[in-house]
């Protein structure tokens, strides 16, 4: 499955990259089939990152790769649960 999600984000990094971004895989769980990535660049103050990530990415690794079942952004890993103030 990491073979086929890389080839699939090497096809997808271009665009995200045309826009001052990037992405990195960082996991996937093969039993959950839960894809963790890295949204790095302007993806990190980007509004719409997590459109870009559920809309965008996760529909196109969904389609390309058998038993992927979910996308998630490392970042929001980083800051689930954790009271933040700016």
């Amino acid at each position: 499955m990491r073979e086929k999600v890389e080839q699939t984000i090497e096809a997808i990094r271009p665009a995200i990259q045309a826009d001052g971004g990037d992405i990195h895989l960082q996991d996937d769980n093969e039993e959950t089939g839960v894809v963790t990535l890295e949204l790095v660049g302007a993806c990190v103050s980007c509004p719409a990152s997590t459109v870009t990530l559920k809309a965008g990415i996760e529909r196109i690794l969904k389609d390309r790769v058998e038993g992927v079942t979910s996308v998630i952004n490392q970042g929001d890993e980083l800051f689930e649960g954790t009271p933040l103030s700016l």
